[in-house]
């Protein structure tokens, strides 16, 4: 039997699934590990725990899938994008990754639009504008605040690229994963040489750029050991995790779309032609269908909102309290009686590209609930991804059909309100295993199984539910989404001014 595992590196945690030629899932397994935020806005993470939390994975699919050594022919790795993971030259890793939903580096961003030679400068070299979630920004910080851990790297590597190297010993990237570093000239698939000598940074400390369905090596024997498989197990160059979801999606001719409610919120677009935003609201990445790209939206905290609010509002075990909250919030009619919430829990990036800005409940009032808290957070998340689609709209970029994914597609509610706030029917499909299960099909085109990534998409992705348009409720937020619009602008200069308070509350505190 033929046998392809997708491996995806979160930031919650690691998905592993196993399936066969046909794409079927023989087995899954996940594994979580913590985030460290040392300071407010900062976001790290130790690799050794993606690691074991890799091994862990793989050897529970194989083992849930009752898999010969041999079956496993290939591996497809995705993750968590824009990490900056630091070695050094015997490949230590020199200190945690500073990880994307990270916000220090606002003056690195200001010193790289300098070096290009101004914002649009630098859209015109990697067709996308300095933003603190980018790879390239980090090793700057790096650079300006840590200078002994600067001087050591001898590589820097994105967060699946390292779990690749502990399991082949190749220091290998993919192209849509590079695209989010800052660093790669996106329209034509490789290293920026004009941007990384105006940073002063080798191109040798980064990795060789493969198309994703690539082989980038096989199976050390230590690692194939390890994970009880044999070293004939080849790794592909895989995809960022945005990319991944999007295969598994069949996000892969033009028209189609892709919303994604995750840790993050994503619309992802996909383009035949390399095409940029002039504006640099949406990003332009390699698509990891060899020789295509993709535009994308994100907003950096969308299920991590309803997440933060059971985290810290719910003080319960109850294991079905996510089922609880979504029928609280579908018992309140569209809008949450003139509740907004903004949901600016990390900043945000897409289309206002402000990690100052701040989450807000706007508009409470005695007669609120907890449904409408919660359902307001659904819509605000939905809210912030139309921001997304309108640009795509404005842009003339074709919105044939939207496919949902994430976890926020396992909820009916959310689907729908999607479809209500979009006013665009949102589509379910037969496989919600995002990531994972695309670069288990990127793994099978690289072992030959499928002649094309088109192909394999063809063959294992479905629709299996459709959640179409509610008149009355696209009218209603057709008024409300303006108003959700302006209160942004109106509280901008006060998210700048908190961000600063918040800088000052980490001094100590007065005491007599």
């Amino acid at each position: 039997m033929d046998v392809f595992i997708g491996v995806d590196i979160g930031t919650s945690g690691t998905k592993s699934i196993a399936i066969d030629s046909t794409g079927r899932i023989l087995a899954e397994s996940t594994a979580s590990y913590p985030l460290y935020q040392p300071k407010p806005l900062w976001s790290e993470q130790d690799p050794n725990d993606w690691w074991k939390a890799t091994v862990q994975t793989i050897q529970d699919v194989i083992k849930t899938a009752n898999l010969k050594a041999s079956d496993a022919k290939a591996i497809g790795l995705s993750g968590q994008m824009h990490g900056a993971v630091f070695l050094d030259a015997k490949c230590n890793v020199i200190r945690p990754a500073i990880l994307w939903n990270d916000q220090r580096t606002t003056q690195e961003c200001l010193d790289i639009e300098a070096a290009a030679g101004s914002r649009s400068e630098l859209i015109k070299q990697v067709a996308n504008p300095a933003l603190t979630g980018f790879t390239a920004p980090k090793i700057l910080w790096l650079r300006n605040n840590e200078p002994f851990n600067f001087a050591k790297i001898a590589k820097v590597l994105l967060p699946k690229d390292e779990i690749r190297r502990r399991l082949t010993g190749e220091f290998a990237t993919d192209v849509s994963d590079a695209s989010g570093m800052l660093l790669f000239d996106v329209a034509n698939r490789t290293w920026s040489k004009t941007l990384l000598a105006k940073l002063d940074l080798p191109e040798t400390w980064f990795a060789k750029a493969y198309e994703s369905h690539e082989v980038t090596g096989k199976l050390t024997a230590e690692a194939a050991s390890l994970l009880g498989l044999t070293t004939d197990c080849v790794v592909v160059a895989g995809a960022g995790d945005c990319a991944a979801g999007a295969i598994g999606n069949g996000i892969v001719a033009e028209g189609l779309v892709s919303t994604s409610i995750g840790s993050s919120g994503v619309v992802f677009a996909h383009s035949n032609e390399f095409a940029v935003d002039p504006s640099g609201r949406l990003h332009t990445f390699c698509h990891a269908v060899k020789g295509k790209w993709h535009l994308m939206g994100v907003n950096l905290a969308s299920g991590a909102c309803l997440q933060w609010f059971r985290n810290n509002l719910c003080l319960t075990d109850d294991s079905s309290i996510y089922a609880k909250l979504t029928e609280e919030a579908n018992a309140i009619a569209s809008g949450s009686a003139g509740l907004f919430f903004l949901p600016y829990l990390s900043g945000e990036r897409t289309p206002y590209a402000d990690p100052n800005a701040r989450g807000c409940f706007i508009g409470l009032t005695l007669s609120h609930g907890r449904g409408h808290l919660v359902r307001a957070i659904m819509e605000g998340v939905t809210y912030s991804l139309n921001d997304s689609l309108a640009i795509m709209h404005e842009l003339k970029i074709p919105v044939a059909e939207i496919r949902a994914s994430g976890g926020g597609a396992k909820s009916d509610l959310w689907r729908q309100i999607q479809a209500d706030i979009f006013n665009k029917e949102v589509s379910l499909l037969t496989a919600e295993h995002g990531a994972a299960y695309g670069v288990a099909l990127l793994a099978a085109v690289g072992n030959g199984t499928f002649a094309s990534v088109e192909e394999a998409c063809e063959a294992t992705i479905s629709i299996r539910g459709r959640s179409k348009p509610n008149n009355s409720a696209t009218r209603y937020y057709q008024q409300t989404l303006p108003i959700y619009q302006r209160l942004y602008q109106s509280l901008k200069d006060n998210f700048k001014q908190i961000a600063a308070l918040e800088n000052l509350a980490q001094e100590p505190a007065f005491t007599t």
